[in-house]
């Protein structure tokens, strides 16, 4: 049976990490309206947009409360509503209910060993699923999270003092262990958001950091698969085509306001499991672990081959001459698409060229997987989330700092 979409659903922008963990607290136990988070860094086009598609009964700021025209109800059990997208494309709502967020965050703490009173540390938006997780697991833990903007020396400062637990993006790792970080000083480190470069996760292993991958979405209550393999009660398998399913009680119940779009994303098989058709591809490895092989719509068509981007990228990023990677398709007159490596040297002074990269993916991938321009930048462009702009990168053009 359908949820009743009676519960109003408020918008909330620019709160104290503090009052949001509250209201956060407040909406997991029914108590309340559920919460639409917003970036205040979100452009008021793209905020107006947002509102707009998601129709909340009212925005709470800073200021007060302002109640908003033609709103629409969320189910009676619904927490959360994360608006996603990327940075193009219409908003999409994904509804997340209270007992989903809660098996997500119980999971998690007993995949990691996490303890009542264990702290945790968020340095990622709030906006997004990865950072209100860990809002999610710190009322679990039954303890008030750690909120800080992240830079390695107050992370560090505040790991000395209380060794939480912590949720970081790559690059927020890198620029870590860049530092000679002693990362024994966080319980666990978990990373997701994008992929990780193996010798980064060496790297930060053997400076004593307990770090596990993540993979997960805001449809799955962030991180549903860890090192590979799914949390309790998480179901994974892989369709004759490639593409990622995901099933278990982390699920949303839909997207808002747009069942057509929720029929095609959740599933149901014969014996009535509900699985996710996720946009990610994967295969299992020789021990039976998931391995994400890039996104379906990252996909570049070169000369009517179809090539994996993330595939491509997770390769560059195993040289030693590259510190991250980004792969995507640009126009190209003669192949339609180019494979084109956007690569952060290791070395600014020796980036690597073209050709020792065309030889390194020629040498585990088809030859129509080596990428036929690279550029070098000193960074790569960020979303909000921490993973990487493709729309910038296949756009192209001068870097922006």
């Amino acid at each position: 049976m359908a949820d009743v979409a009676n519960r109003p659903l408020q918008a909330v922008l620019g709160l104290e990490p503090a009052h949001l963990t509250d209201l956060l607290s407040d909406s997991l136990q029914g108590r309340g309206p559920a919460l639409l988070p917003l970036d205040p860094a979100t452009p008021r086009p793209r905020l107006d947009a947002v509102l707009e598609a998601m129709r909340p009964a009212s925005l709470r700021t800073p200021e007060g409360v302002t109640a908003l025209e033609d709103s629409r109800g969320a189910g009676e059990d619904t927490a959360l509503t994360i608006a996603t997208s990327g940075s193009t494309g219409a908003p999409k709502g994904v509804e997340l209910p209270a007992q989903a967020l809660l098996a997500s965050a119980r999971a998690s703490l007993r995949r990691i060993g996490a303890g009542p009173g264990d702290r945790w540390l968020c340095v990622l938006p709030h906006a997004h699923i990865s950072g209100l997780l860990v809002l999610v697991r710190a009322l679990v833990a039954g303890t008030e999270p750690l909120v800080q903007p992240f830079d390695p020396d107050s992370a560090l400062r505040i790991a000395a003092r209380h060794r939480p637990h912590v949720s970081l993006v790559p690059t927020q790792l890198r620029r870590l262990v860049a530092a000679g970080a002693d990362l024994s000083r966080f319980g666990t480190i978990l990373v997701g958001g994008a992929a990780a470069q193996e010798g980064l996760l060496r790297t930060a292993r053997a400076a004593g950091g307990r770090v596990v991958t993540t993979y997960g979405m805001s449809e799955t209550c962030g991180g549903c698969v860890y090192d590979g393999q799914p949390l309790e009660a998480v179901r994974v398998r892989v369709d004759p085509g490639g593409r990622i399913l995901l099933a278990g009680p982390v699920l949303f119940a839909g997207y808002r306001l747009d069942p057509g779009a929720t029929a095609a994303s959740l599933v149901e098989d014969g014996d009535g499991t509900r699985w996710l058709r996720t946009g990610d591809l994967g295969r299992f490895d020789d021990d039976g672990r998931l391995v994400v092989r890039g996104r379906l719509d990252d996909v570049i068509n070169t000369g009517g081959h179809k090539v994996v981007a993330g595939e491509v990228a997770s390769l560059l990023m195993r040289m030693d001459s590259v510190a991250d990677a980004a792969v995507v398709g640009r126009p190209d007159p003669e192949w339609g698409e180019r494979v084109t490596a956007v690569v952060v040297p290791a070395d600014p002074a020796a980036p690597p060229g073209l050709e020792e990269v065309r030889a390194w993916v020629g040498a585990h991938l088809p030859r129509y997987a080596a990428p036929r321009e690279v550029e070098v930048r000193s960074r790569l462009p960020l979303l909000a989330s921490g993973k990487p702009d493709l729309a910038a990168l296949r756009r192209g053009g001068p870097q922006r700092d």
